[in-house]
């Protein structure tokens, strides 16, 4: 799917060219919910669609009683599915917020995603769900063999996942994010399982991005030379592997994969290679995200900077 063309502002709302989402989200704001189940059952054999397009609606739902009706009404696997992904962003939201209603919001959540995993025994999206509150309660199985720092994890959970659906993205950020140190992990142990993942993945795979999502996490602002990071070969290496193997993919994606473009771009505008960063900025169009340019600085002005050293439009300046 191709983005479109810059036109002078960025567009951040997370349904990016997935025209059909965009809408959906106006319904759901409205309350009404036909349209969401429409579009979800739509993706019932696409799971990275319908992670996408679950995760962006329960963003819009989360704050009102559109999932609870929907599933009362029409009891599909659809309003399911929006069910347990509302729970799960409330309950985190709670947690993060040391909210006293976190525990029972965190039981509420694990009993939607059982049942809409029974629902649909063949959809990972439930699991993946259950898998992003991982760090509230620290799981804590054994690491496989193969890993240096073999850092104990969700990985039984993690596994279920994989069993479903082996290359499953948003299941591999979400364990990855389990092992962030603002989650309680470590800088060695992210890195150790962002190359542990990445490497069993195609070359032409998005989770081949892994490592830079962990390296953008691990960025401390006070470390001696922490900007030249990206510089070194290893770094520059796997940004520009990326670029060759996987962004000639995107083009046939059904919606443009803004956040994993995004790390790509910056990788390799940190990298000192704008030709390649150009390339990127262009399959992205106008969609924006906030990571990674929000871990540097004030999110649009990062975006803007990196934009203007490869020559390309920014908002302002034609």
């Amino acid at each position: 799917m191709a983005a479109g063309l810059f036109e002078g502002q960025y567009v951040w709302h997370p349904a990016a060219d997935d025209r059909r989402l965009a809408s959906v989200c106006v319904d759901v704001r409205a309350g009404r919910y036909l349209s969401a189940q429409e579009a979800l059952a739509e993706a019932r054999d696409d799971y990275g669609l319908r992670a996408h397009r679950s995760l962006v609606l329960a963003s819009e739902a989360a704050d009102s009683d559109l999932a609870e009706q929907w599933l009362a009404e029409e009891p599909t696997p659809e309003a399911g599915l929006m069910w347990a992904r509302v729970a799960v962003q409330r309950a985190l939201r709670a947690a993060d917020a040391r909210d006293d209603r976190a525990e029972a919001l965190e039981r509420i959540a694990l009993a939607a995603c059982e049942r809409a995993s029974q629902m649909t025994p063949a959809d990972p999206t439930p699991w993946v769900a259950k898998l992003s509150m991982a760090r509230l309660h620290d799981l804590r199985d054994p690491a496989p063999h193969g890993l240096l720092t073999a850092p104990p994890g969700p990985w039984q959970l993690f596994s279920h996942v994989l069993r479903l659906d082996p290359w499953n993205r948003e299941g591999h950020h979400r364990f990855l994010a389990f092992f962030f140190t603002r989650h309680g992990g470590s800088v060695n142990a992210a890195w150790d399982v962002a190359a542990f993942l990445s490497q069993r993945a195609p070359v032409s795979s998005p989770l081949r991005l892994l490592p830079l999502v962990s390296l953008v996490e691990s960025y401390n602002p006070s470390q001696l030379l922490a900007d030249r990071v990206w510089e070194q070969p290893q770094w520059r290496s796997t940004a520009l592997a990326i670029y060759q193997n996987w962004l000639p993919q995107v083009s046939g994606y059904r919606f443009t994969p803004v956040l994993d473009l995004a790390y790509l771009a910056h990788a390799l505008f940190m990298a000192q290679r704008e030709f390649e960063a150009r390339a990127v900025f262009m399959a992205m169009g106008p969609y924006a995200s906030r990571m990674p340019w929000s871990a540097f600085g004030e999110p649009a002005e990062q975006l803007s900077r990196a934009r203007r050293s490869c020559g390309l439009p920014v908002p302002g300046a034609g």
